[in-house]
């Protein structure tokens, strides 16, 4: 607490350091380092492998970030053997880690632990902590909310099920031998929200035997009396007192605690930090501690209600110097009048009475409050571990990006990211930042962040939405949010998994109070399948997208629904598909057919779903081992009469034609059906073909030409190589930049070459083969074809 300095790895534009990639990398691969263990299923180190200490640290904590189980005792168990294995300062916080998992990590005589919120540990961690050689070592422990580990009473009457408890002889030994806490190094310590009623010693004994404590936080604890126990502790420099209950019987023992250079007496509610007297307490604290630099006040009314004119005599008014008024010793707070020429370093005035975060002159370098952008960010830093006050931060920040303009938003995104981090399971904290995101993915400078930044940002947005899925409000700012990004490249592969089961998640719902998270689910869905190779639309298959999207197209031809949901479904369904077999046997495994069958009928002029549906087709066309499905009557009938169709411009004539090439490749023998005849459908297919301009614009793309060119070889029916041909000549001439090079790269040259070196292609396809090799040659030594003439007739 106090002038808190956040820096954080992720905002940086350098590459990510080799220990945290090499660390991610192997926390997605576990076996890299460890096995499991047949007998107990927990990971052990692999036989031969020794960890240093910096490798460990960093595991624990990579391990607690992105396992989706978290941090827990199957982990831990891989740093049972300390020689192997080496660790000094650990962080469980938030984990589901047993006593007998923290044991482990203590047999490694830890100086620093951080176990807040560790709901599973019980009273044996405490006798753990007090082993002979463990507790001697602690310098920093961090109980937080973890109040299970202490004792409910120091009374001479037994614990409650004295199996289970710190100590099984009667709880009076416990102030015979005079602590609670055998950890007699210990500098830092923190304990919050620790409640005892009736036991006013309950506090003397866990603290009086830590003479050596440097920093104590006792933030919400109850029942702590006047706190002269804390007298004794003649190194304590910084003190922690927020919400603390009665905080105004604690100030005179605190005003003799003259070593202290940081204080904080603040309130979460205003209620309880009414002072009397405030001017006067405040500046006899002041007064008292000369060695103070940070100061935390909020919530409580000891800033006073006056202003500079109110409380200064009127012959102390400025003096003019050179017609300038001095106004170094001017005060808006009168308790800090004292400090006028010597302002602390942090001053905490965030919601405290009077508004006195709004005055002009605060005698500090540092302030929270509400008054501005520095405030707020001060107070988002200063209270990353009070989620009651953290929240309400988080919401003046959102205002700020939604209202005004952020000045130093870097700083901002930090904060913001961090604070959902620690708190993963506060939903409003994960709703007022994710809104927060959104702005800042949207803004004008989301070009300025780095690609760490925006990796980050999406990995924490995925935490909140798995975390509170029920939570509309946080379903919309995540998937509204992630729209910002550019989807898949800002997706780290670790994350692709995740990020396809939360939005299948989505998609598959909960009821038509959805349908708004739906769509967008599905638009991010079809993002992430459109420019990725075949081992993750393999995975987007393997994880049920093509039977959710075949559900999602019953559902609306059950309501005779024509929307942008089934479009998108059917586009979904057509990227996942491109070059992927397991996926097209999944559609046609799924009745696609008959969907698409009904579709047609339902919807015969809707011209997007039309294009949609026979783009799908003509990757399914295009897997050999599942031509033969597509070879009925009614399913060549449609294609051929598709042929003359101008949805979409030539979209859907062009699909058509492409599907009805790759099932004709297969020869004369593959053709089963009587009607249409075989070569009824390929003279109607070169017929559309001839009908298409060579300059038309196009909405399709492709990743690779290679089942195109497949079709060059087919020498048996050349009408195959028409299209083919056609199709390359096309897509060269209008978007060159993109498919010349990819034309050479994957040996098409070559096989037009060879193409017009052979008799059985007739004229019009040599003629095409040539425009292409034309083109790319053009363009290979103009950089594009804009000055080019053509007689695309030739």
């Amino acid at each position: 607490m106090g002038a808190v300095i956040v820096n954080f790895p992720w905002d940086d534009s350098s590459p990510e350091p080799l220990l945290d990639a090499c660390g991610k990398f192997v926390i997605q691969h576990p076996e890299t380092f460890c096995e499991l263990e047949p007998e107990t299923g927990l990971w052990r180190l692999r036989s031969g492998l020794a960890l240093p200490m910096e490798i460990c640290e960093k595991l624990i904590t990579l391990w607690q970030e992105m396992a989706p189980e978290g941090l827990d005792d199957k982990f831990i168990n891989i740093f049972k053997d300390v020689v192997l294995t080496r660790l000094k300062r650990v962080t469980v916080r938030n984990s589901s880690i047993s006593d007998e998992g923290l044991n482990h990590l203590l047999s490694h005589h830890l100086i620093e632990l951080d176990i807040s919120n560790c709901s599973k540990l019980t009273k044996r961690t405490l006798k753990n902590v007090n082993r002979e050689g463990v507790g001697e070592c602690l310098t920093s422990l961090v109980i937080g909310k973890t109040r299970n580990i202490l004792p409910d009473t120091v009374f001479s009457n037994p614990l409650p099920d004295s199996s289970d408890s710190s100590d099984s002889s009667p709880v009076s030994e416990i102030e015979q031998r005079g602590y609670i806490l055998r950890t007699p190094n210990l500098r830092r310590l923190v304990v919050r929200e620790l409640y005892i009623p009736m036991e006013p010693q309950y506090f003397a004994l866990l603290l009086k035997p830590l003479s050596k404590l440097t920093h104590l936080d006792l933030s919400g604890c109850f029942f702590l009396n006047d706190v002269k126990y804390i007298l004794d502790m003649k190194c304590l420099v910084s003190l922690i007192l927020h919400s603390v209950q009665r905080i105004q019987d604690t100030v005179s023992t605190i005003m003799m605690m003259k070593s202290l250079r940081f204080l904080d007496i603040s309130q979460a509610n205003k209620k309880y930090g009414m002072f009397e007297s405030p001017d006067t307490v405040l500046a006899d604290i002041v007064s008292s501690l000369p060695n103070l630099t940070g100061l935390d006040i909020s919530g409580t009314n000891l800033a006073g209600d006056g202003t500079f004119d109110e409380y200064r005599d009127c012959d102390e008014k400025p003096k003019e110097f050179n017609g300038m008024t001095d106004t170094e010793d001017l005060c808006d707070i009168p308790g800090l009048k004292s400090r006028t020429t010597n302002p602390f370093e942090f001053l905490g005035l965030y919601n405290t009475a009077y508004d006195a975060c709004h005055r002009n002159h605060i005698p500090a370098k540092v302030v929270t409050g509400e008054a501005n952008e520095e405030q707020i960010l001060a107070a988002t830093a200063a209270y990353l571990d009070r989620p009651e006050v953290l929240v309400k931060a988080l919401n003046e920040l959102f205002h700020i990006f939604r209202f005004e303009t952020c000045n130093d938003q870097p700083r901002a995104l930090n904060l913001i990211l961090l604070s959902m981090i620690r708190h993963r399971h506060e939903k409003h904290i994960q709703i007022s930042g994710s809104a927060s995101l959104f702005y800042i993915a949207k803004s004008e400078e989301k070009n300025s962040l780095s690609v760490r930044a925006r990796q980050k940002m999406i990995t924490v947005l995925l935490d909140a939405m798995e975390t509170h899925i029920d939570d509309s409000t946080m379903m919309r700012n995540g998937c509204l949010t992630l729209c910002q990004f550019k989807i898949p490249q800002h997706v780290q592969l670790f994350e692709y998994r995740r990020l396809v089961q939360l939005l299948l998640r989505l998609i598959r719902g909960r009821g038509d109070g959805d349908d708004f998270v739906r769509r967008i689910a599905i638009y991010l869905l079809n993002s992430l399948a459109c420019q990725v190779d075949g081992e993750q639309k393999e995975l987007v298959g393997d994880l049920g997208a093509i039977e959710t999207m075949l559900k999602l197209i019953n559902d609306r031809l059950q309501h005779q629904l024509h929307d942008d949901v089934l479009e998108i479904a059917w586009s979904a369904m057509w990227n996942v598909t491109d070059e992927t077999p397991i996926n097209c046997q999944r559609f046609l495994d799924g009745q696609g057919m008959t969907y698409f069958q009904k579709c047609l009928k339902e919807f015969p002029d809707k011209h997007e779903l039309l294009r949609n549906m026979m783009g799908l087709l003509g990757n399914v066309a295009e897997v050999r081992e599942l031509r033969p499905r597509l070879m009925t009557p009614d399913l060549m009938t449609t294609f051929a009469d598709l042929l003359d169709s101008n949805s979409d411009g030539i979209e859907v004539s062009y699909n058509a034609a492409g599907v009805l090439s790759h099932i004709a490749s297969g020869g004369v023998e593959t053709w089963t059906i009587k009607k249409p005849t075989r070569a009824e459908v390929l003279e109607r297919m070169v017929a559309a073909i001839e009908r298409w301009d060579l300059k038309s614009k196009r909405n399709i793309n492709y990743r690779s030409f290679e089942p195109i060119l497949r079709l060059l070889e087919v020498y048996h029916t050349p009408q195959c190589q028409h299209w083919a041909a056609w199709a390359l000549a096309n897509l060269t001439r209008v978007y060159p930049d993109k498919y010349c090079s990819l034309v050479e790269e994957e040996g098409g040259i070559q096989l037009l070459e060879a193409l017009l070196q052979s008799s059985k292609p007739y004229k019009r396809i040599q003629s095409l083969a040539r425009i292409v090799i034309f083109q790319c040659q053009y363009y290979k030594e103009n950089g594009s074809l804009d000055d080019m003439e053509l007689d695309t007739e030739c």
